[in-house]
């Protein structure tokens, strides 16, 4: 047992302060076969995994030790949700708030729970690495509860994949993938595992807390013959509203009480559906559709599967806040960004806001705020490729988005909820996308529903809206991880002049000492440079653009000839006139090249694991 393992060991097993919770974590590579169909590697935490669900309570203190026992991977660790007032470097996405955490070193997550309450989670926050397990909820537990229940339980709902995401990025953003088409999962899961069994009593309400902690698709989940009454949403408690079907997006959280039957003579389906619109190509193999199990009596027969003809799913928008928030006054600051996605010259395809697919500097924002004086106010300083926006202390701030693609994605916005006062119905993919027209709108919702994870509906558009009250560099994207990776992110930098002012927010020697030991300067512009602040040579870019005229089919086309030429003059030129079987695949083979299109080619054959049903707790 390594040094970290025993020092959890201990703690669990000492009496410590109530209102100080003090963790050692170390990241550690786990064996796991999550779906029960194939074994893969995992990130865990002291050599196990799943993680363990972290509670504590309003008010309370959080210590966490994280030391990177991975050999060959940075990392980094956010609490998804929390506000972290005055204590933004505690807020985890590498080079927007900290320097990546190199391989055996250690950062200390030092932090108090001020005034939240409800259903959060935490993850790395480093490229994809919590879709490799790195991910567990997060609970705050409230002191009197605005509702009554008799038991709470715990439910995640993510996707797995057979492959690590490290594996599959590389024929993701590749020139070979020019549609951007994401890598398909092979199952989804429900607490790590599937075809879980909930043993539930009659005549009881269990409060549910409902996390996706997956990395790409939303879910839809429903019970046979019971209903969801929602109680919470990303941890802002709402008016009940009650529904049949719940449809949640990665990063989503929903607290609901579900009320159980007076009889035990029947035992219930809870499902859990993918939502395949999301897939460019759903193979014929892949099971969309999970059953697990609410057991009644185990000595009844399992459910079979269920279905629904229409999920007639509850909308999120129409949810009030339980304390009746009012819509915020007109914006004192509109950001309008477009959701594009396409190729620029090494053929990648990438993800934009506007013009620019985000692209990390060589100083962590936080940190350029910190030693520019009073050019911080100045948004030139931070990078031409990070779309960064300055926003004053305590204006109300308007994020209208226009969705140019014809996917759906989820926004999270850190260090804050925000109201989504309007939010356009999906249009079709071979229509133009509708944008937001600031003079021809929808009525807007008085009291309007509040959360920190949202959807946009393809090439639709949604306005969301919140008060820069939080000074901070806070992170707004796509928490679809393979469309951060692509690049669809912006940063805002609120109130940089009272970051500045707040002893809470200087750095610590903790913070610092992990910038130096992965080699990452902790003062400086976008580029590292601490003398001259508008200076950005050397700073990180972007690609290139396409010449005019190239486009993703065009670029498919281009390619494959290309392959198609190679492998044919190679052909010739080794095997001359020969009769050869199968002549491509060995050439192909010899060059390393990889014909099958990792992100459409069909899923192996999935199976229904025959034993060894998981209980939900």
């Amino acid at each position: 047992m390594n040094i970290f393992s025993l020092f959890f060991v201990s703690f669990l097993l000492s009496v410590v302060n109530a209102k100080t919770h003090t963790w050692y974590f170390q990241t550690t590579y786990v064996n796991a076969n999550p779906d029960g169909c194939k074994e893969k590697q995992v990130v865990g935490f002291n050599n196990s995994w799943p993680l363990p669900v972290l509670r504590v309570k309003k008010g309370d203190r959080v210590q966490l030790y994280l030391n990177n026992g991975l050999p060959d991977r940075n990392t980094s660790l956010h609490f998804h949700g929390l506000f972290q007032h005055g204590t933004n470097q505690m807020d985890g996405p590498e080079m927007v708030t900290q320097c990546p955490i190199a391989p055996n070193d250690t950062m200390l997550y030092n932090f108090t729970v001020e005034d939240q309450a409800g259903t959060y989670w935490y993850h790395s926050h480093t490229k994809t690495q919590y879709g490799d397990g790195m991910r567990a909820a997060f609970i705050i537990e409230d002191e009197k509860y605005p509702f009554d229940f008799d038991e709470e339980v715990v439910l995640t709902v993510s996707e797995n994949y057979h492959k690590t995401t490290f594996e599959l990025m590389p024929s993701f953003l590749s020139r070979f993938n020019p549609t951007g088409a994401e890598p398909i999962p092979q199952n989804v899961l429900f607490n790590d595992s599937r075809n879980v069994t909930w043993n539930v009593e009659p005549n009881k309400t269990y409060f549910v807390r409902i996390i996706n902690v997956g990395m790409f698709v939303s879910q839809y989940l429903f019970i046979e013959d019971h209903e969801f009454e929602v109680v919470e949403v990303d941890g802002v408690y709402v008016e009940k509203n009650t529904t049949q079907t719940l449809y949640i997006t990665t990063a989503q959280r929903y607290g609901v009480l579900i009320k159980t039957k007076n009889s035990t003579d029947k035992n219930y389906a809870f499902m859990a559906n993918m939502d395949a619109t999301m897939l460019d190509v759903q193979p014929p193999a892949l099971v969309t559709n999970s059953t697990n199990f609410m057991v009644y009596n185990k000595d009844k027969d399992l459910p079979k599967e269920y279905t629904v003809d229409d999920y007639n799913e509850l909308d999120d928008f129409y949810l009030t806040t339980l304390n009746k928030t009012e819509l915020y006054d007109d914006p004192d600051h509109t950001i309008t960004i477009d959701v594009v996605m396409d190729n620029l010259d090494n053929g990648v395809n990438y993800a934009f806001f506007n013009e620019t697919t985000y692209t990390p500097p060589k100083v962590p924002t936080l940190a350029t705020v910190l030693s520019a004086g009073d050019m911080a106010a100045n948004e030139q300083i931070y990078g031409s490729n990070t779309h960064t926006f300055v926003l004053n202390y305590g204006d109300t701030i308007d994020i209208v988005l226009n969705n140019k693609d014809t996917g759906k994605h989820p926004f999270h916005l850190h260090g804050h909820t925000f109201q989504l006062i309007e939010r356009h119905a999906e249009v079709g993919e071979k229509e133009d996308p509708v944008l937001y027209d600031p003079s021809n709108h929808a009525p807007w919702p008085k009291h309007p529903m509040m959360r920190d994870t949202v959807f946009v509906e393809p090439h639709a558009y949604m306005v969301m809206r919140f008060k820069a009250d939080n000074p901070g560099v806070w992170f707004f994207h796509c928490h679809i991880d393979w469309h951060l990776e692509q690049g669809l992110a912006i940063v805002l930098v609120e109130a940089p002049d009272h970051i500045q002012k707040d002893s809470r927010q200087a750095l610590t020697d903790n913070y610092k000492q992990v910038c130096k030991n992965v080699g990452v300067p902790s003062d400086g512009n976008a580029a590292a440079n601490s003398d001259d602040f508008l200076n950005l040579k050397g700073e990180n870019v972007q690609e290139k653009n396409l010449p005019a005229g190239f486009t993703a089919r065009g670029i498919v086309a281009l390619v494959f000839s290309a392959i198609a030429a190679v492998l044919g003059l190679i052909a010739i030129s080794i095997y001359g006139m020969a009769e050869i079987s199968n002549v491509e695949e060995r050439v192909a083979r010899d060059l390393d090249i990889d014909l099958t299109d990792e992100s459409s080619s069909a899923v192996e054959n999935v199976r229904e694991p025959s034993e060894g049903a998981v209980s939900l707790k």
